[in-house]
């Protein structure tokens, strides 16, 4: 949302809401994304700006009228207010907050209406009201609004009008009149219908549903006069009550939707000038359909594709993370409008983005930190982007290639006789969110799965099958390929002096094509592991975002060399007893070798460290005796990978810690001495605990009780005037929802930085001392050959308290408001529409709103005559 200084209107009651109207989006846009417009200031998360095109602002008052805020005003020295959206909460809605509100106001140097408006002046360094005619040429530069939510107006301020917005009426209101009252209701009407808006009085929850969105039918009327299909999508939204989203969450997991939609008018002449919006008519779409021209396979590893809208903000990303609280699947409320900026973080100048953002196609370069394994590991990569626009909408794609990956593909040649019968075994399958054939176009064909579909392909029994021939290709000759490993590993299986204890439970292989072949060295029911390589682990599959975990981690190994690493718990079950092993395999010629493929084991976790145990005491010397042994008293020995998470410690605890939470004395001393590499990394999409205040109350005007009891005691105050004399009144209008507030936890989005660490690949071997004020404390860290893995022996006998330990724990990032004012004032480039409907000269501005007349029951009346009579 963007556009000039909001407004103060100093009255007691009423609450002045600016905006620049963004119909797809503009320049200088509020972003709900924290990294460039933090979510302390601007619109709170529960009133969300509409940048869809629809001609409005939407509204949740539901949410707002029950959550009263006040935003600050981001002053600079000389006492103009950024280009940004301001609002203020006034009223007397909330009695609770009057002195709250009251102060910041007093501390302002209040002043009437027409000075906070109209006048700038030494004594008054406030607001130079524009009515957000756009100076600045930012913003869309198309529709505004104010609009106004308040409980009364005791004047018109014809005056500010005429000045500010007359003749032009550039800037439409419109008015909410909260509650019964209607003593001021004639002065909000003419200020919304002499600016070619709309008022509206909101009595019940039921009004809040039915006439806030008036604003809508009043805003399209331009559009309506001047008889325009304009064709709109919107962003990127989780809706479960959809069935073809049901269908594909069910088969995918979590799937984002965008609407293709366009308005549906009248065409009668007679009511042409009033605009007659009758709806609108559009179909929603799988954010995913958008990116099935781009294969996988042909993005590398580590590639990926990605779109955003004209506003910057994220369609679709394989870092975009709409949910939170794994297990409950809750939706962030800021999901919808996470900004490019805020996932590419390294593109500081925001230079891929602004270019995508104005549709432009070319090609940028950068380094990037990605991490995966849940965010605690990073990869240090190169990525090529390639983007463009994508033709008859307002996103625009972009394609990320990882160098060393992606740009070389080698091609094999099998018949297809061969392929078919390799393709035929129970234990190879094939990615499932990857398109071989597209089974959508026809509907005897969407049972199919993917192997399927390619096994009728290739044998003719569905030739208009539509599929990719040269990914069916390679997976063929994948498929030969590979065939004889089924066989190694059933001689590994049947001969039981190899795996007597079971300790490896099952052996995997995927290939560059999506093909993954899985045996099973213990029966399924036996597998510690219960979800490795199933479809609900989606981090070490296949899929469309992705290459399993596994292969991508193996992929950026020396080559010939094994990767090791213990899955990390989620949730309350534990699954750090296993390890897994895994490496790359390449072809060995004289040009830069592409990764074929990647194979691995997973085994038990004592398994694996009774194998150390067992290395570690073997020694080089005549008797084989070692001389220093971990089972001695005064060393401790640990197993770390080059991420520092521990493998093996004498303390079965400790496995899976990070090695600086346990000695962290040791290594503070190895990124001092280079050995390990501190890697800082941010997340814009955090959520941070935070304690509020609870209420067991809820808001007077969401509470249908509360609503009745107020329009009985409206009647009821008129039939007991003479109460007044007994001072009751101050009783009769206390606030009767109120209730002892308690603290309660909560998740609200937030930025956070933690750090991540890797090991530096040219150390083989180092030894270092650290003083710890009374005594020294030696190690000695020494690399695994052919492995990601170090072992590191320490000399227990001196505490190094000085040293704290080093954690991985995040820490949220707190703006101070400087820094809140610096990067709202610096809001991100937004496309503007592509078209403007903001007025007509034949628009007919009559129709702008009226008061429901209160018409209580008979009953009513009769019941509390009745009762007045028994009271006296």
């Amino acid at each position: 949302m963007s556009g000039e200084p909001g407004i103060l209107i100093d009255d007691p009651g009423l609450l002045a809401f600016q905006q620049s109207q963004e119909l797809e989006g503009a320049e200088g846009g509020l972003s709900n994304g924290t990294m460039n417009g933090d979510r302390g200031v601007g619109l709170p998360s529960n009133i969300t700006p509409d940048v869809r095109g629809r001609g409005g602002i939407q509204l949740n008052l539901n949410q707002w009228l029950s959550q009263p805020f006040h935003l600050s005003t981001c002053n600079d020295s000389s006492g103009a207010l950024p280009n940004m959206a301001e609002v203020f909460y006034i009223g007397k809605t909330d009695r609770r907050l009057n002195e709250r509100m009251y102060e910041h106001l007093y501390s302002m140097k209040k002043v009437k209406l027409d000075n906070a408006l109209a006048k700038r002046g030494n004594d008054n360094p406030g607001h130079e009201f524009t009515f957000m005619f756009n100076h600045t040429g930012q913003g869309s530069i198309c529709s505004q609004a104010i609009m106004l939510v308040t409980d009364g107006a005791v004047d018109t301020y014809d005056a500010t009008f005429a000045k500010f917005n007359w003749p032009d009426r550039k800037v439409r209101i419109f008015s909410y009149l909260i509650g019964r009252e209607t003593a001021f209701a004639d002065n909000l009407k003419w200020m919304s219908c002499a600016n070619k808006g709309f008022f509206t009085q909101i009595s019940t929850l039921a009004d809040v549903q039915g006439n806030v969105m008036e604003y809508l039918h009043v805003l399209s009327r331009p559009k309506v006069i001047d008889q325009e299909h304009d064709v709109i999508w919107t962003e990127a939204y989780i809706d479960s009550t959809l069935p073809q989203a049901q269908k594909l969450a069910d088969d995918q997991g979590l799937v984002l939707m965008t609407t293709v939609a366009m308005p549906v008018f009248s065409k009668k002449n007679e009511t042409r000038t009033e605009g007659v919006l009758l709806g609108v008519v559009g179909t929603d779409v799988p954010v995913k359909e958008l990116l099935k021209a781009i294969p996988k396979y042909k993005l590398g590893i580590h590639g990926y594709a990605f779109a955003i809208t004209n506003n910057g903000y994220i369609l679709t990303h394989p870092e975009l993370r709409p949910l939170y609280e794994e297990g409950k699947k809750r939706r962030k409320p800021n999901y919808s409008s996470v900004d490019l900026s805020e996932v590419e973080w390294e593109d500081r100048d925001d230079v891929l983005r602004n270019a995508m953002v104005n549709r432009k196609t070319g090609k940028f370069s950068m380094e990037v930190k990605k991490t995966v394994d849940k965010a605690k590991r990073v990869l240090m990569m190169t990525n090529d982007y390639y983007y463009t626009d994508i033709k008859g909408t307002p996103f625009s794609l972009g394609v990320a290639l990882s160098r060393g990956h992606g740009r070389y593909f080698f091609h094999g040649n099998v018949t297809i006789d061969e392929g078919l019968h390799d393709l035929d075994h129970p234990d190879m399958s094939l990615a499932d969110e990857w398109t071989y054939c597209n089974t959508d176009l026809k509907p005897a064909h969407r049972h199919l799965s993917q192997l399927d579909a390619i096994k009728l392909y290739l044998t003719g029994k569905q030739p208009s099958l539509q599929c990719d021939k040269e990914l069916i290709q390679e997976v063929l000759f994948d498929a030969v390929v590979t065939a004889p490993i089924e066989a190694y590993w059933t001689s590994l299986a049947l001969n039981k002096s190899e795996n007597s204890d079971k300790g490896v439970e099952v052996a995997f292989l995927g290939t560059r094509t999506g093909l993954s072949r899985i045996s099973l060295f213990v029966g399924a029911e036996q597998l510690t592991n219960q979800d490795f390589l199933r479809a609900e682990d989606k981090e070490n599959i296949f899929n469309a975002d992705h290459f399993p975990l596994w292969y991508r981690r193996a992929a950026e190994q020396i080559s010939g060399s094994f990767v090791y690493s213990i899955p990390f718990s989620t949730g309350s079950e534990n699954k750090s007893n296993v390890v897994t092993a895994s490496t790359a395999i390449q072809l060995l010629d004289d040009r830069k070798s592409p990764v074929a493929a990647a194979v691995g084991i997973q085994m038990k976790l004592d398994f694996f460290q009774r194998k150390f145990w067992t290395a570690s005491r073997q020694c080089a010397s005549l008797d084989g005796k070692c001389s220093i042994s971990c089972d001695d008293d005064n060393i401790n020995c640990y197993l770390i990978d080059n991420n520092g998470f521990i493998l093996v410690s004498e303390n079965y605890y400790e496995t899976g810690s990070f090695f600086g939470e346990v000695e962290g004395a040791v290594m503070s001393k190895l990124l001092a001495m280079g050995s390990f590499k501190r890697i800082n990394l941010y997340d814009y999409q955090a959520m941070c605990k935070t304690t509020i205040d609870s209420s067991g109350s809820a808001h007077s005007l969401l509470d249908p009780y509360y609503a009745v009891f107020a329009a009985v005691k409206g009647i009821m105050a008129e039939i007991f005037l003479f109460l007044l004399e007994f001072n009751l009144c101050s009783w009769w209008y206390s606030d009767l929802t109120v209730k002892a507030q308690r603290p309660k936890q909560t998740l609200e989005p937030c930025d956070t930085e933690y750090p991540a660490f890797i090991s530096e690949r040219t150390i083989k071997e180092t030894t270092g001392n650290i003083d710890c004020g009374e005594c020294l404390k030696s190690f000695v860290i020494q690399q695994i050959p052919s492995s990601n893995l170090f072992m590191v022996v320490v000399d227990n006998e001196c505490e190094c308290d000085s040293f704290p330990p080093i954690t991985m724990e995040p820490i949220e990032i707190m703006y101070n408001e400087s820094l809140k004012c610096e990067r709202l004032k610096a809001q991100k480039i937004r496309r503007r529409p592509d078209s403007c409907h903001a007025f007509h000269p034949d628009e007919n501005a009559r129709e702008c709103g009226g008061i429901p007349e209160l018409r209580p029951q008979i009953t009513t009346v009769l019941f509390l005559l009745l009762l007045s009579l028994l009271v006296r």
